[in-house]
């Protein structure tokens, strides 16, 4: 195997090509990341928002669920 040598400012020209040519070839990775991120900030502020601190009972609730849905039978 051969060693090559060379600069800092050579490498950081290598790096930041391979990584502008990453970034345009593969947009989707980006789009999927930065959709995912936005839709988990999404639920944390929606979670955040929806904390009252007023807790409905289990049983209740299960009660309420099964006639609703023998009403739409």
């Amino acid at each position: 195997m051969e060693t090559i040598s060379m600069s800092r400012k050579e490498l950081n020209k290598i790096v930041r090509e391979t990584f502008v040519c990453f970034l345009t070839d593969r947009k989707d990775l980006i789009e999927d990341a930065v959709v995912e991120d936005l839709e988990d900030l999404g639920l944390a502020r929606a979670m955040t928002e929806g904390r009252t601190g007023e807790y409905v009972d289990g049983k209740e609730f299960k009660r309420k669920l099964n006639s609703k849905l023998k009403r739409t039978k």
